[in-house]
């Protein structure tokens, strides 16, 4: 990368040159951290220590929180720590990790959402063979396949654009390096071709969606048809949180990356970033613990906390 020896570090987008106001930046980035912090890790110990919450459905789940984890470790904890040192720098070095470890988990955390509605996909229509389909070595090779996909599609990304020339300075608009804020950055005619890769994955993640989608309208079916009140809701219970989660996901993602980017910082991205890199990660443990028993009862064997006891 010719551009390495030139390039030492990039600026980061600041939030305030106030430090009052970095201050409650700080404080704000710290509650939701540690949120998806706590939240996450209950989720991972509920599932790896409960002997009852072994199955295909929990053990995707587990992985998700794992990558959740990963995914806001990789962004907030610098954003932090720039405003409590004042400074907006962040090295090249870091700024290429930032780009690849995010990619990483971003993918890794859309394949895992894919094969989870496939696992209740199969769950719910095709109740007799679950137990062939979905077997322990069916599950391991799917966790693996999403974590590879992730690892792969950031080498890709990450390849393309850190070998691009960056001739328009060195100032990030956003509180990370994100791909279309340092696609501002290149020279004129030296990104077609990192643009070309985000159309075709921008394509693929909407046929992967559009598969998720069939799976749903396959599965709303197949609980529409179980006579028991009972049997529909608990179906549906598992559905319905996942299905928020993709929507979230998918539509802040491709705002992000499909709105053209302004030559000014705009709130408005700033929220999107936000929307598609830490509220997933405090969402997902909200959403899959508060309206599951299974977990709920895990935890509180875990911990013998009251909070998680069954209403």
């Amino acid at each position: 990368m010719s551009n390495q020896t030139t390039m030492s570090e990039f600026l980061l987008l600041g939030f305030s040159d106030i430090w009052e106001l970095q201050i409650l930046h700080v404080l704000v980035f710290l509650v939701i951290y540690l949120a998806a912090l706590v939240g996450n890790l209950l989720i991972f110990m509920a599932i790896a220590f409960d002997h009852h919450l072994h199955t295909p459905m929990y053990f995707f789940l587990m992985n998700l929180s794992v990558v959740d984890l990963g995914s806001i470790s990789v962004t907030v904890p610098k954003s932090m720590a720039n405003s409590l040192m004042n400074t907006k720098s962040i090295s090249y070095a870091g700024c290429v990790a930032q780009v690849f470890f995010l990619l990483s988990f971003l993918t890794a955390d859309f394949s895992l959402l894919i094969v989870m509605a496939y696992d209740r996909y199969v769950a719910i229509c095709q109740p007799l063979h679950y137990e062939a389909m979905m077997n322990s070595r069916a599950c391991v090779r799917l966790a693996a396949s999403a974590w590879i996909s992730g690892i792969l599609y950031s080498v890709l990304h990450t390849g393309n654009v850190f070998a691009l020339t960056f001739c328009n300075g060195n100032i990030v608009d956003q509180f990370f390096c994100e791909i279309p804020q340092l696609l501002k950055l290149t020279c004129s005619d030296s990104y077609l071709r990192e643009i070309r890769v985000l159309a075709f994955s921008i394509c693929l993640a909407l046929g992967c969606f559009v598969f998720i989608i069939v799976s749903y309208v396959q599965i709303f079916k197949s609980v529409l048809r179980i006579p028991s009140e009972q049997g529909q809701h608990k179906a549906l219970s598992t559905c319905f949180p996942h299905l928020i989660v993709v929507s979230l996901f998918i539509f802040t993602g491709f705002f992000a990356y499909l709105k053209p980017t302004s030559s000014s910082p705009s709130i408005l991205d700033l929220v999107v970033a936000v929307l598609y890199s830490m509220v997933p990660p405090v969402m997902n443990p909200i959403i899959y613990s508060m309206r599951n028993k299974e977990i709920k009862g895990a935890l509180r064997r875990l911990t013998g906390w009251k909070l998680f006891t069954n209403n």
